[in-house]
């Protein structure tokens, strides 16, 4: 497979229940994702989209299907070939609807954590916690609580978590549901900084039609199938 791509997945599948409960949230779902790239995934509630991401986010197995990361095969079906907590935690971040910081850390202290539990020196986690703040300007609120930081503060620290520990693709569910337009066009144009300026793969799910053309690529899902949508003009 070509390592050009970040995430790769063939004819993934994923099925729940069985005979006359048997509900198939994602079927055949084939996809490449460029390094670099920033890729939106639209689609109504219960389409299946957070059952793709949470496929490639090696959380929630398919029951069928290959999954490839930088041109390794991580998932075979429901078979992980690798331990996916340990491979989760050196290539893949993720950004959620809400920020989940951590309430009485600082946002400094809310991005080191996560440099610390892997084994990073605490004046070392430091510095690569403040660099990320600065580079996404939220430098000056470092020593904040996320109680003293706006929404779309909030996501900058839970982004700058994200790149952490340098992963090759971040994952993101919904990151600006809770986000007036002004700002989550910020946050989306923020993943775009980070993806092109960093090579790292992004992979944005929303409902947000508004910031479409921040994205390199546009994919839609519905009842469980997923599809190649209109391409952004971020680049």
């Amino acid at each position: 497979m070509n390592n050009d791509f970040a995430i790769e997945t063939v004819n993934l599948t994923k099925i729940y229940g069985s005979g006359n409960t048997e509900v198939v949230a994602m079927r055949d779902a084939t996809v490449k994702i460029r390094r670099g790239e920033v890729v939106a995934l639209l689609g109504p509630s219960g389409s299946g989209k957070s059952t793709f991401l949470t496929a490639i986010g090696l959380i929630n197995p398919p029951s069928a299907g290959r999954i490839l990361i930088g041109g390794e095969l991580v998932m075979n079906g429901p078979k992980a070939l690798k331990d996916s907590r340990a491979f989760r935690r050196q290539h893949i971040g993720f950004v959620f609807q809400k920020s989940n910081l951590i309430p009485f850390l600082s946002a400094i202290e809310n991005v080191q954590i996560a440099l610390e539990i892997n084994n990073w020196a605490v004046a070392a986690s430091r510095r690569r916690a403040m660099s990320l703040l600065e580079y996404l300007g939220v430098g000056d609120r470092a020593d904040h609580s996320p109680t003293k930081l706006s929404g779309g503060q909030q996501q900058r620290v839970a982004v700058a978590r994200a790149m952490a520990n340098r992963p090759s693709i971040i994952l993101a569910d919904e990151p600006t549901a809770a986000l007036d337009g002004r700002r989550g066009r910020q946050v989306m144009e923020l993943f775009g900084k980070v993806a092109h300026e960093h090579g790292t793969s992004v992979v944005v799910v929303t409902h947000d039609h508004r910031a479409l053309d921040v994205f390199d690529a546009v994919y839609e899902m519905e009842d469980g199938i997923i599809r190649r949508g209109e391409t952004g003009t971020f680049r």
